[in-house]
């Protein structure tokens, strides 16, 4: 083992409104004060809080579920699904049923072997989970065999794979056991995270021992952060609710599938024509967006799918660029005249109303910003910037043109909540026949025809868009010391592949 140096780590991650409320994340506020080094590298852990990787909602909590459990599958930075418990799965002609066979060689931290029933059973506590629940909403049950677990469907999906990074566990009394390369021992101010001989990858493993800092609020994990005593903290660095650290660190991001995105109200209004669509999209300046007013913590992306993905669209999102005259070519082509600074068509005037939601700064600014942008091009806009449970009330009634939008989508990059009658996130109405069975053949579509079917899909969105993609969001590690090399987050384990850490 290598000897263990110093940082230390936690996580507050911000969830979108698909995920459950968890504790609002850090934003840091440099100072130039230099500071000693931490004194060893820990992290924080609210010991009143459940640890349980699935049932849990304490998202410092959750961190160390990527030192202790492990998936059936494990995703890295480009949303690619990696066997991990399993060797790998195969689905049925019709695409409804997946068997995955697990690997023998695999123990829990008490030394017992895996077992699909334990495999299975951690699956179906999932699907009634508020963290994973979502995302197992077309799966109709579980079942274990020997040496496999088959999952069923109510409609097929080729990247059920990239679903499956759901810790597997063994329940028993306080924190279940896990197959990962550490295993809790000790509580309280003596808890530990002490690395497993037995591990069954058989890795080497940059530390021996991870002591664990006792939590109880917000104001104490700053304070840990802040004095050093621990050195690592994963954020929002663009959430709402952000709390503050201070001194001098280290920022490393990573991309997530959280989308930012301007909606539109397609069932009145002057939205409902698709060239008007088309020209609003061609209006929004993504890099201004994702550079500027989110601080290069966002990539800038035109189609529903992050750019980290392999299933981004270069050419598609070179054509649906920020370019103010081919938006005003398109609103001439849809029958729209400007004149005195105004577009007209017959009495009417285009003039939209904008909803934001008020209680994060940098979505607040990105309306803003989009806004302004509207109105130079001579689209009168009325922004309306309103409290959380207003913004949502008014998606509700339809009382909108254009929103702005935040969703954090699955893994498999799933539209079907945004653009499907019913969908809980189609606050505009969006009803497009040829879109949902372009939607239905990527789903269900898996290695180079699911490449295909993207590109069929996206093409169809820019056709008849039922809204307009911004960015997709980083989130970040801070460190408060600059020698750690291989670090590699994903937004499901802050501590993916950290056998291949190098702390020097």
């Amino acid at each position: 083992m290598r000897k263990w140096l110093i940082f230390a780590a936690a996580l507050c991650l911000f969830l979108s409104a698909c995920r459950a409320d968890v504790q609002p994340e850090p934003t840091p506020s440099p100072t130039a004060a230099p500071q000693p080094e931490a004194a060893e590298f820990a992290l924080p852990y609210y010991p009143a809080a459940s640890l349980h990787p699935i049932t849990g909602d304490n998202r410092t909590n959750l961190t160390l579920g990527g030192l202790l459990y492990e998936g059936l599958y494990e995703l890295d930075q480009q949303f690619q699904a990696e066997p991990c418990l399993c060797t790998g799965g195969t689905a049925s002609e019709d695409g409804l049923t997946w068997a995955f066979t697990l690997r023998s060689d695999v123990t829990f931290s008490d030394g017992s072997p895996l077992t699909s029933a334990e495999a299975a059973a951690s699956l179906e506590l999932a699907r009634t989970s508020a963290l994973y629940a979502s995302r197992f909403a077309d799966v109709t049950g579980v079942t274990a065999g020997e040496g496999t677990v088959t999952v069923t469907l109510s409609r097929p999906n080729g990247a059920l794979p990239a679903l499956l990074d759901v810790p597997i566990v063994k329940e028993t009394e306080g924190a279940p056991l896990g197959t990962g390369p550490y295993v809790l021992t000790g509580e309280g101010e003596g808890a530990a995270l002490t690395a497993r001989a037995d591990w069954w990858r058989g890795e080497e493993l940059p530390l021996d021992s991870i002591p664990l800092r006792a939590i109880q609020e917000a104001d104490d994990l700053i304070h840990a952060f802040d004095t050093r005593d621990i050195a690592l903290v994963a954020t929002d660095l663009t959430g709402t609710n952000a709390l503050g650290f201070s001194g001098s660190f280290d920022t490393v991001d990573y991309p997530t599938s959280t989308m930012l995105y301007v909606g539109f109200n397609v069932a009145s209004g002057p939205c409902r024509d698709a060239a008007v669509r088309q020209a609003l999209s061609r209006a929004f300046d993504r890099s201004s967006v994702a550079t500027v007013l989110y601080a290069r913590h966002a990539q800038a992306a035109a189609m529903p799918v992050s750019p980290a993905s392999p299933l981004y669209q270069e050419d598609l999102a070179a054509e649906l660029e920020y370019a103010p005259q081919a938006a005003e070519e398109l609103l001439t082509q849809a029958g729209w005249t400007r004149s005195d600074g105004s577009w007209t068509a017959g009495r009417q005037t285009l003039s939209l109303t904008f909803l934001a939601p008020s209680d994060n700064p940098a979505r607040t600014a990105a309306a803003e910003h989009l806004a302004a942008g509207l109105e130079s091009l001579g689209v009168g806009v009325t922004l309306e910037l309103l409290p959380w449970t207003d913004y949502l009330s008014a998606l509700e009634r339809g009382e909108f043109d254009l929103y702005l939008g935040e969703v954090r989508l699955t893994a498999d990059f799933d539209l079907t909540a945004l653009i499907s009658a019913g969908g809980a996130l189609n606050y505009g109405g969006y009803a497009d026949e040829e879109a949902l069975q372009r939607l239905d053949s990527f789903r269900a579509a898996s290695g180079q025809g699911r490449d295909l079917s993207a590109r069929r899909l996206y093409q169809r969105l820019a056709e008849e868009p039922p809204f307009a993609v911004l960015c997709f969001k980083n989130w970040s590690v801070l460190t408060q010391w600059s020698r750690i090399e291989g670090m590699t987050p994903t937004q499901s384990n802050l501590f993916h592949q950290f056998e291949q850490w190098t702390l020097t």
